[in-house]
């Protein structure tokens, strides 16, 4: 790979990355794409950013997951719906004025609804002992 094409990709993957962290503060800005297209530039560009990309703490496994088809945990969907709608409601009751804009902002939310609800969920594996459903509750007496 030639040097340009090499910082073309840097390039675009860093944009990407700052797109996909402000994506997670302003939920119109969709976070996965351009967290997705970050990783494929820094795969084909950098081990270095790429790795440092997927294991970073807050995106990493985020990535990993999507990636690996396991989902997106149900957290990250309840805050992600929370967050878009809180937003999306307080920008159609107090600063867009046409009917038509809050309409079309409306039909958005409802359609980025669906997409995140059709997602898949993951679902982490939950520990538990051997024993603790063979226990019965021991009672004390006084």
């Amino acid at each position: 790979m030639t040097w340009l094409m090499r910082g073309l990709f840097i390039g675009v993957g860093s944009v990407s990355v700052v797109l996909g962290v402000i994506g997670m503060v302003l939920p119109l800005l969709p976070t996965t794409p351009f967290l997705l297209l970050a990783a494929y530039c820094f795969l084909k560009s950098s081990d270095r950013l790429y790795n440092k990309l997927i294991h970073s703490k807050g995106i990493g496994p985020y990535i990993q997951n999507y990636r690996s088809g396991k989902g997106i945990p149900v957290k990250t969907k309840i805050i992600a719906l929370l967050v878009l709608w809180t937003s999306a409601s307080f920008s159609i009751l107090f600063f867009v004025p046409l009917f038509i804009v809050q309409a079309l902002l409306f039909l958005i939310v409802g359609i980025v609804t669906y997409y995140i609800l059709s997602l898949k969920t993951y679902r982490p594996n939950v520990k538990s002992s051997k024993n603790s459903s063979n226990k019965s509750p021991t009672v004390s007496s006084s």
